[in-house]
């Protein structure tokens, strides 16, 4: 079941908080954290196989026009034809602050890249991307369809998505876990502020199915 709307603004705006904290902590650090090098070296000089492939096929559909316009688009066209215009708001609306903030606190923090990655990437490391993407496209899936097994495949996938950034050498761990925060703190954040029309509409259509 979903938070109240008070629990829904106040634990994303929490996670928002703690992303930056984090960011900020990375910046008067300098050098990577305990933790990063740690798992760097647990991943370091991955093999062809498995989870190699598995790691680009992430890094293709977690970023770039797939992330930013394809699946946004596609999702919402979605809700529209599932009768959840609500839905398909507030999911734009969560997905394009995602990607906004996430550029903001690139450019704010400026944090170095590791070395030897095997995919092409931009400019700053903190916080990742592909993993605030997709926190923040099934979270924010979670917030609508409210079922528990949509609650297991958004930990899931970010969890993925956090390994394969990391196998790839593209982002540090501590990358990845302000990407998570972002994305969860948006979602919720953004659920809060339409709790209401949301709420209504999931109401309005279990009395349809009913």
């Amino acid at each position: 079941m979903r938070l109240s709307r008070r629990a829904e603004g106040w634990w994303g705006l929490g996670l928002l908080v703690a992303a930056a904290a984090l960011g900020y902590a990375t910046m008067l650090h300098g050098i990577p954290f305990a933790i990063d090098t740690w798992w760097a070296g647990v991943l370091a000089d991955p093999p062809p196989g498995a989870r190699l492939a598995f790691s680009l096929l992430l890094d293709e559909v977690g970023g770039g026009w797939w992330a930013i316009l394809v699946v946004p688009l596609a999702a919402a066209a979605v809700l529209l034809i599932r009768r959840r215009r609500a839905g398909a708001l507030y999911f734009a609306l969560a997905t394009a602050a995602s990607a906004a903030l996430v550029q903001l606190l690139k450019a704010l923090f400026g944090r170095e890249r590791p070395e030897d990655i095997l995919v092409i990437v931009d400019e700053g490391s903190f916080p990742s991307g592909h993993v605030a993407n997709a926190a923040t496209v099934v979270f924010a899936l979670w917030m609508i369809v409210d079922r528990w097994w949509m609650a297991a495949i958004a930990v899931v996938w970010t969890l993925s998505m956090a390994f394969a950034r990391t196998y790839l050498s593209a982002h540090w761990a501590s990358d990845t876990l302000g990407g998570a925060l972002i994305g969860v703190g948006v979602a919720l954040v953004l659920a809060a502020l339409l709790h209401a029309p949301l709420d209504a509409e999931e109401q309005r259509l279990r009395a349809l199915r009913g």
